[in-house]
């Protein structure tokens, strides 16, 4: 098997964001350090020790095991439906960011779009990766100014992404949200809300006043 190159695999993108680099990435986004984040996932690979520096950007910081403790033994002895809980929180969040390419990270993002389209932000790991390497080098409104740039298309807005290939789409705008057709679906209409919302918004990237949660 041929060694894979640890700095060439996430210069192309394939490795996901730390959690630090997730939290910079978010506050140059514009999201306040009064932000709730909720992090749904695994043991993550160094523990705490890796989390503290996202709890420190945002100290609203939560997990499953945080919110519910005793309630959550009865689920312990089976991964699937702790996964199930993260599943719930996720799909309830007003913002949902997805750092990896995982099947549960794609059904969640192509539900949100089709119940209505709630916002979906994917990092652009290959670009972001230079860029976070970089940070030292430039003030903060300078890297603030050039996350937002490679973000752009990647902020989960209407009509942002066209649908994939094979039988799996993660955003299935184009393909199953009108039902046989019909302009009154509630897919539809919710779709139509979504685009007149970003049309008032204007090309601004990052935070929205309304936009407090996120699961990541």
């Amino acid at each position: 098997m041929q060694d894979l190159d640890a700095d060439g695999e996430r210069s192309r993108g394939k490795c996901p964001l730390t959690p630090h680099e997730v939290g910079l990435m978010l506050r140059a986004l514009g999201f306040a350090n009064d932000t709730y984040i909720y992090v749904a996932s695994g043991e993550i690979y160094g523990g705490e020790e890796t989390l503290q520096p996202l709890r420190d950007l945002f100290p609203n910081f939560y997990t499953k095991e945080r919110l519910a403790n005793e309630e959550l033994k009865p689920f312990l002895p089976f991964s699937s439906r702790l996964a199930a809980i993260d599943y719930i929180v996720c799909d309830e969040s007003d913002v949902f960011v997805t750092n990896n390419n995982g099947n549960m990270a794609r059904v969640l993002a192509g539900r949100r779009r089709y119940m209505g389209h709630k916002r979906t932000i994917r990092p652009n790991a290959k670009r972001l990766s230079s860029l976070l390497t970089e940070r030292d080098q430039m003030d903060w409104d300078t890297f603030a100014r050039k996350v937002k740039a490679v973000q752009r298309e990647f902020m989960g807005e209407p009509d942002e992404m066209r649908p994939g290939r094979g039988e799996f789409h993660e955003f299935p705008y184009s393909c199953i949200c009108k039902k046989n057709g019909d302009p009154d679906s509630e897919q539809v209409r919710g779709n139509q809300r979504a685009r007149e919302r970003s049309k008032e918004e204007g090309p601004v990237l990052g935070a929205r006043e309304d936009e407090k949660v996120f699961s990541l």
